[in-house]
């Protein structure tokens, strides 16, 4: 067996699964877990008779390795992740490199990079979308760290990510915490898709319905069209074909409604707080799963406070087209909130993002590839400088066309009581976006009245405070102008 210089450091399912893809590409590895008995399991098992050298101990594990060493850590973010480095940095050599492939905080990578970049070891901060069946056969990765750490590692990258019409699904992404930053919001707009998709089901569902089958046809039609073709709209019409064996009922509705999150949401939210963005609907996404894990309080209040009820009364089939309207624009902003965040970072943090090109290794492998992912690609690639995706011509059309939808939708919605909030919050931030005067003019005027936090005129230049208690005709106003 050749000397493998690529290891992968933790086998629970995507770490397995990474480490099989990799040597099916024909690189030799080496695994070490923390748990022997994984290990061995492994190797007795799914690494039978491949190229994969087993190590029982770190000491072990590392001596394994042909220089320079290139090693794949896949365990639990945060201190699990710092532990490993302490323990992998006396026994590494100049020019060897660890790769961190879980859902790292880019904050905690930008640290990482500086510390082992510092002693001469390479370190890379990758985000890895796709599950466990994108890690066996193909994900989407998104490498940060420097170029040079990039260039070793791209012969690898190429071949074990998911490969689409136009390439790998695989970027350099850029300095430092880049890659995980990029990877994060990935999830935020996850988080949204999903709660969109949920949404939908909820309506038809709820205002229309709709049995599991007839979910099952919907879902799979508009699979087929450009607009919603997707990996999530896929598996969510697989979903409800499934039938439980004992109780006969589909598997879905046996489901206890009460969602988790592992952080990836809520960082994405934070973040977009400090740097001044909204993304509204990967918000509603967050509060709608943290809304659910009140599922106790919900029942009770479900017997207390009442609301309307009923169905619609109207043509089903071409409502349930406007809910797929709905859908897609409610989609499209989603989207556009998440590449405006990126936009944003990537020039505060000096991270040089190509967002076209982002998009583009979006369209195989993760999570959220999805058919109109291309049409972003093209988008910023035609304006790399395009402020806003709904701006672009083909998405600003899309939404003009279906606005009328997508209105009558929520208002069915709000009438019969069916909470849509990523759908309504993906409506407002259209409708904001879109106008050219807002009432945070009157915002404005309350902070100044009560905190003398001054003002601006649209009718001439300067800062402004007035002394809002004084009579119209001996109302003060003091200001400075430039």
């Amino acid at each position: 067996m050749t000397q493998p210089s690529f290891g992968v450091i933790g086998l629970a399912v995507m770490g397995e699964n990474l480490a099989l893809n990799v040597e099916s590409r024909g690189f030799p590895i080496a695994v070490y877990n923390r748990t022997a008995a994984k290990t061995k399991e492994f190797m007795e098992k799914r690494a039978q008779g491949k190229n994969v050298k087993d190590a029982y101990s770190i000491e072990e594990f590392v001596q394994t390795l042909a220089r320079p060493r290139k090693i794949l850590v896949m365990v639990k973010a945060g201190s699990p992740v710092d532990a490993m480095i302490e323990q992998l940095k006396p026994l590494l050599e100049l020019g060897d490199m660890i790769i961190d492939g879980g859902n790292s905080l880019y904050e905690d990578t930008e640290r990482r990079t500086k510390d082992l970049e510092s002693t001469g070891l390479g370190f890379v901060g990758m985000g890895v979308s796709g599950g466990e069946e994108g890690a066996l056969h193909g994900p989407s990765l998104m490498p940060g760290g420097t170029q040079t750490a990039y260039k070793e590692l791209e012969p690898i990258l190429t071949k074990i990510a998911a490969q689409v019409d136009d390439g790998p699904c695989v970027t350099y992404i850029g300095p430092g915490g880049a890659g995980h930053y990029v990877k994060m919001v990935h999830n935020g707009i996850e988080y949204g898709d999903m709660q969109l998709i949920a949404e939908a089901y909820d309506l038809l569902k709820n205002t229309l319905g709709l049995d599991h089958l007839q979910l099952h046809e919907v879902f799979a039609e508009w699979n087929t069209t450009d607009e919603l073709n997707s990996f999530l709209i896929e598996i969510t019409a697989d979903i409800f074909r499934f039938v439980d064996t004992e109780t006969h009922l589909p598997l879905v509705e046996l489901i206890l409604d009460s969602a988790g999150q592992k952080g990836t949401g809520r960082w994405t939210v934070v973040n977009s707080l400090e740097l001044g963005v909204p993304i509204p609907t990967i918000y509603a996404a967050v509060n709608a799963r943290a809304m659910s894990s009140y599922k106790a309080e919900r029942m009770v209040a479900s017997k207390k406070l009442t609301g309307p009820t009923g169905k619609y009364d109207g043509d089903t089939k071409a409502f349930i087209n406007k809910i797929r309207d709905a859908l897609y624009c409610s989609k499209m902003c989603s989207y556009a909130q998440g590449m405006a965040l990126l936009s944003k970072a990537s020039k505060d943090f000096n991270y040089n993002l190509n967002l076209g090109e982002t998009a583009r290794i979006w369209k195989g492998g993760c999570i959220i590839r999805a058919g109109f992912l291309d049409k972003i690609k093209n988008a910023f690639n035609d304006d790399p400088d395009l402020p806003n995706l709904l701006l672009a011509p083909e998405f600003k059309q899309s939404i003009l066309d279906r606005q009328e939808a997508w209105r009558e939708v929520l208002a069915v919605a709000n009438k019969l009581g069916i909470p849509v909030p990523a759908f309504s919050s993906s409506l407002d931030y259209f409708d904001s976006y879109r106008r050219d005067r807002l009432p945070q003019n009157l915002t404005q005027a309350q902070r100044d009245y009560f905190g003398a936090h001054t003002y601006e005129r649209i009718d001439k230049e300067g800062v402004f405070h007035t002394e809002w208690t004084q009579t119209d005709k001996e109302s003060l106003q003091t200001g400075t102008t430039d």
